[in-house]
């Protein structure tokens, strides 16, 4: 995996989202990056994808079952996982909105892994970096827009019609001379026709579902209980099994336990023992009661969080480090830094923090001689494949991937380690294995989000007038562990500085750098990846900026270094100060505190308002505001929820998040000593959504970096304190609900 979570995409110059043109040649050979539609008649997903049916590529089912009064269903596969973020239903709005037929007739499912499904932005089949819509709002409406014109083809002759031209389309039906035929009674005939030449140009306005707030499809068996996760897999003649990995970072099995009574099996998984039992709570309690003996590396006590933070304050501030990159540079911000009148140099400090996703580790595998099938709930469909054929020696079409509804992925289930212990187990057992870790396996065999030292010196000269600004200077170091070296990379990991690189503000000097400092903890990607931790410190430095240089009213301040040009930005900020009556004095005892961000896409700003508790004298977060331009809300809805949950999520991590360290050892066991916000905690959370018709922007990671900055900037008004070090609560513990 690279570094792609953490890129933005730019548009096109006619302003399409993700420069994504598409012509007739590029849509003919473009099945390998799905490119293609299908229509599958009357079949089930399984029959359909077997190739049974009348095939034409991989996105678009439409039933003949009667199921609705016009006779037709359509159900759209969608090779995105939805964890929850409702992206099976956004982007079955765009087929829908082109194929023109009613919300009520749509269905979506996930679709298994394969080549068609690649995002077209990764060129591979992987959700993350809030890029689904992104990547596929212009080719999942090209697909749509050429399956419509293939009913049209098929419908003319049915209807009398001189050609498709004269054919319209409304509710899933097609309409010539007062006649219609519903789109089930064509769909055989749509499959076989020729793709359009030249391709049918995706709807640009009028939109009846795009943009609307309509029901999300996944809901309905969420509610009833029908919909299936990855830990309600059930697979006929299957065993279950539980896990115990060795408690030290780095460390292997040296002899294998007895097997316990009442197992079926034990498994040498290298840095774990498998036990296999005929359930998944006998196989835990066997798991937690072995008694393993270890290898552990003589390098494996180094990782602790005090070296750690040692060796990182010493590359914050060292004049060449080893393995130094320089990202961005543009002028001379060494001395424009010594000629300016107002300056900083701050540095800003966070954890390692885990992913704790609310469904714990789990697969299922089913592994043969000339097969693997595997049930997940996997945001990584085309890493399980490669997983498969790296441990098994098997082709593609030999391996199958469900994709589950996932209880929380948060970047946690693109990795491949429990996958590959699934495959393992059941080969070794010989049957299908349902695989389960325990919480305590879960929180201290995560792929944390790196911890990061972030040194940020700021300058500018007294500003020209009350409306315009600019930064002088910004030298911006971050030292942190590298996820992309980590994952093989050679490269400079841009990704490391996500969120310092995509600045709105003028610079006019300026250098951002990384220096990594691999200390051998597991890392993985994290909801809001590099953001997450490079915005807390720029946003927080903008204020202390901002008061170093006499500008009390810091959203102001952001407005003047902002291009008077980036009208996006500046409508995003106007309207966080509407929602939050910024230019109203809070009540008494609250103070406000704003960040903005441009990434992902999308443009945000959010105001948090707090207050301290009498008693404890701790934070009270009353109410969040976010405004956010994403371009074009598909579903305004989903934009809100995800706003909110980013906020839960990101003010948790601020307040409470931390994983640390001692001698090769995480010190976290169970949501216990892993603090989060309490429902009685939670603040309100209002949103303001920005139609711009800019190109797409990105949702899922975009409500979660402003929540630490904005929480900081709110206590230092409220209290005269900055916190620049991660979490303001360390060392939290969960206590009673």
């Amino acid at each position: 995996m690279t570094n792609l979570l953490n890129r933005d995409f730019e548009p096109s110059a006619t302003g399409e989202s993700n420069s994504f043109i598409l012509d007739r040649r590029d849509f003919l050979r473009s099945g390998a990056a799905g490119l293609v539609v299908c229509f599958t008649v009357g079949l089930s997903e399984r029959e359909a994808l077997a190739g049974t049916g009348s095939m034409i590529g991989a996105y678009i089912q439409i039933d003949t079952d009667g199921k609705t009064p016009q006779g037709n269903i359509v159900t759209v596969y969608i090779g995105s996982t939805d964890m929850g973020q409702g992206i099976l239903t956004g982007l079955s709005q765009l087929v829908a909105e082109e194929l023109m037929v009613p919300w009520a007739q749509v269905r979506a499912e996930h679709a298994p892994a394969g080549a068609a499904y690649a995002n077209p932005l990764f060129k591979m089949q992987l959700t993350g970096g809030s890029t689904s819509m992104r990547g596929w709002w212009g080719p999942l409406r090209q697909a749509a827009a050429v399956a419509r014109e293939q009913l049209k083809a098929a419908a003319a002759p049915v209807l009398g019609a001189p050609d498709p031209s004269y054919v319209t389309m409304s509710n899933g039906t097609a309409i010539y001379n007062g006649n219609s035929v519903a789109y089930s009674q064509v769909a055989s005939a749509a499959a076989s026709q020729p793709t359009p030449n030249p391709l049918p140009t995706p709807l640009t306005s009028g939109f009846q579902i795009i943009g609307k707030s309509v029901a999300r499809t996944d809901i309905p068996d969420k509610v009833s209980g029908n919909a299936q996760f990855g830990i309600d897999v059930k697979v006929s003649g299957m065993v279950f099994a539980a896990v115990k990995h060795c408690p030290t970072i780095g460390g292997t099995v040296a002899a294998m336990p007895s097997k316990p009574s009442g197992a079926l099996a034990l498994v040498n998984l290298t840095n774990a023992v498998a036990v296999v039992a005929t359930d998944t709570w006998t196989a835990m309690k066997l798991a937690n009661g072995l008694s393993v003996n270890w290898n552990i590396p003589s390098t494996s006590a180094a990782i602790d969080s005090n070296n750690i933070s040692t060796t990182s304050n010493a590359l914050l501030t060292s004049a060449s480090p080893t393995g130094l990159q320089t990202i961005v540079s543009s002028g001379t911000p060494d001395t424009a830094l010594s000629s300016a009148t107002f300056k900083i140099d701050a540095t800003y400090q966070l954890p390692h923090l885990a992913h704790a996703c609310m469904e714990p580790i789990n697969c299922t595998a089913s592994v043969t001689a000339t097969s693997c099938e595997i049930w997940a709930p996997t945001q990584g469909q085309a890493s399980c494949v490669a997983t498969a054929k790296k441990l098994l020696n098997l082709t593609d079409s030999q391996i199958t991937v469900h994709t589950t509804f996932l209880g929380g992925g948060l970047g946690r289930k693109i990795e491949q380690d429990f996958i590959a212990q699934a495959i393992l187990i059941s080969r070794a057992v010989g049957k299908p294995v349902k695989l389960t870790w325990a919480r305590e396996q879960d929180f201290t065999n995560d792929k944390y989000r790196p911890s990061a030292f972030i040194r940020v010196q700021a300058g500018m000269m007294s500003p020209s007038s009350t409306s315009t600004a600019s930064l002088g200077a910004l030298v911006y170091r971050n030292v942190a562990s590298s996820i992309a070296k980590q994952n093989g990379s050679t490269n400079n990991d841009t990704g490391a500085v996500a969120g310092a690189t995509s600045l709105s503000y003028t610079i006019d000097n300026k250098r951002i750098e990384f220096v990594p400092n691999n200390v051998g903890v597991p890392l993985g990607y994290w909801r809001s990846v590099g953001e997450s931790y490079n915005i807390f410190a720029v946003e927080s430095a903008i204020d202390e900026l901002a008061l170093a240089s006499g500008q009390t009213d810091t959203l102001a301040f952001r407005k003047m270094l902002l291009p008077s040009t980036n009208s996006r930005a500046l409508a995003v900020l106007d309207a966080v100060a509407k929602l939050s009556n910024w230019y109203t004095a809070p009540s008494a005892g609250r103070a406000r505190g704003l960040a903005f961000m441009s990434s992902f896409g999308s443009i945000t700003a959010s105001v948090v308002e707090i207050s301290l508790n009498p008693t404890t004298l701790q934070i009270v977060v009353n109410n969040v505001y976010t405004a956010i331009d994403c371009g074009t809300a598909v579903n305004p809805d989903s934009v809100e929820a995800q706003m909110q949950s980013g906020a839960v999520h990101g003010l948790s991590a601020a307040l409470w998040g931390q994983a640390t360290f001692t001698s090769g050892k995480s010190n976290l066991s169970n949501f216990n000593t892993y603090r989060l916000m309490k429902l009685r905690e939670m603040p309100t959370v209002a949103v303001s959504i920005l139609n711009s018709g800019g190109p797409i922007g990105g949702i899922g990671e975009t409500g979660v970096p402003c929540m630490a900055p904005a929480l900081a900037n709110a206590y230092a008004k409220l209290t005269g304190k900055r916190v620049r070090n991660l979490p303001f609560y360390p060392g939290a513990t969960m206590g009673g609900l």
